[in-house]
């Protein structure tokens, strides 16, 4: 009987998303908002500006007392941030504003200071302005009651602040899911120990802890378990308040491959296993009696990529965000590439910039056991199946997985 067809990445994907359903959610203080992901919209309590005010320091004028320049106008009074001038402007007269000041009754522009000549309580304007010149109407950012994103939204620096103005004190946001992992494999031993002659140090668990807080999870580390079912059960039992349950090597057909076959005795439900991609064919997504399941690959370098899709689309779902394959940016190809064959590619590259362009250039070496390779790597190429040969200056898609420093690259 032959094996069943890889599943393509992006219906692993879209597989992942339907299969998970978001935490519970809780409210968080909106200093604390900060990459957390929204679970109802943002309403402003506030208009803002909330009133008509100054972009720029200078004077606040009638426009069409100030046409035929140079005028000369009467000061009147002061208008500064967090005050006001009361009266109402007449003709002829100026106040003294400065940015962020509310605008004087009467007064229909500004004009900036440095057209402007100061004697005494009079003020020379210089350069005619124009009407509503450098005046900030109330309500241009945003009014009372308005509405701002959608459910699943990740809250950048400038999702927090625009926040904080709507007088937005709390927010509702999505629990960040408890991932908890463990690697398996009798040759690996914790990073500062001795390994023996045939053992080596686990990357996997460290590298995964990371890339768990870069996504918004909270990483639980439960281990290496060894080549035996009693280690796995162990390992697996300590899960039971997870979120998430990653796997880390074991999922493959070998004779000492034995996660799926453990946990499948505990309640494990296989929705898929091996997809078509380089690297990560070995890749499993299933049920963990009612927690979402992910074995990734045991190579360092596909454990990782697979945790760039894979792991990514399941914290999101978990958070209440769309599962979706990561962001894919156009970038141009200092070298060709040959023709792809039938399983979607992930290429380790570096990124410089070429005439203004991102130019990438894959890493001559691209074994799913080098880890300098992907440190070394700005970003993965991505060619689908199939995908013909391309020449050097093509443009290619990529996942961005930092942007290159160029002092220290």
């Amino acid at each position: 009987m032959s094996a069943a067809p890889l599943l393509p990445v992006d219906d692993a994907i879209a597989r992942i998303g339907s299969a998970i359903v978001p935490l519970a959610t809780e409210q968080v203080s909106v200093s604390d908002a900060g990459g957390r992901v929204l679970a109802e919209p943002l309403t402003a309590r506030r208009t803002h500006p909330p009133f008509d005010g100054s972009a720029m320091d200078g004077y606040a004028v009638r426009q069409t007392d100030a046409v035929d320049v140079p005028a000369r106008l009467t000061v009147v009074g002061e208008s500064a941030a967090g005050g006001s001038f009361d009266g109402t402007l007449g003709a002829k007269e100026a106040v003294r504003i400065f940015t962020g000041a509310p605008l004087p009754a009467g007064a229909d522009t500004i004009v900036i200071q440095e057209d402007t000549e100061r004697d005494g309580d009079t003020v020379i304007v210089k350069e005619a302005p124009k009407p509503d010149q450098h005046i900030r109407r109330a309500g241009i950012d945003f009014t009372e009651g308005e509405q701002f994103f959608k459910a699943g939204r990740r809250l950048s620096a400038s999702d927090v602040a625009l926040a904080a103005a709507m007088n937005i004190p709390d927010l509702s946001v999505f629990k960040k899911p408890r991932v908890a992992f463990f690697a398996t494999g009798d040759e690996l031993v914790l990073p500062g120990e001795t390994p023996g002659p045939n053992q080596i140090v686990s990357s996997n668990s460290p590298g995964l802890s990371a890339l768990i807080k870069e996504l918004g999870g909270i990483p639980v580390d439960l281990g290496i378990a060894r080549d035996n079912e009693a280690s796995i059960r162990a390992c697996a039992e300590r899960a039971a308040e997870a979120d998430i349950l990653v796997t880390v090597g074991g999922a493959s057909v070998g004779d000492h491959d034995l996660v799926q076959p453990v946990l499948t005795s505990l309640g494990l439900s296989v929705d898929f296993w091996r997809i078509a991609m380089r690297p990560g064919k070995p890749l499993m997504f299933g049920d963990f009696n009612g927690t979402p399941f992910l074995g990734l690959p045991g190579n360092p370098v596909s454990a990782l990529v697979c945790g760039h899709l894979f792991l990514q689309a399941a914290i999101a779902a978990r958070q209440g965000a769309k599962a979706a394959h990561p962001a894919l940016v156009p970038v141009t190809l200092a070298t060709g590439l040959r023709e792809n064959d039938k399983r979607q590619d992930y290429l380790r590259a570096t990124l410089e910039i070429v005439n203004g362009a991102w130019t990438a250039t894959p890493l001559n070496r691209q074994d799913s056991s080098m880890l300098s390779a992907l440190s070394r790597s700005h970003c993965l190429l991505v060619r689908p199946p199939h995908a013909p040969a391309a020449e050097s200056g093509d443009a290619c898609p990529a996942v961005l997985l930092r942007a290159p420093d160029l002092s220290t690259d």
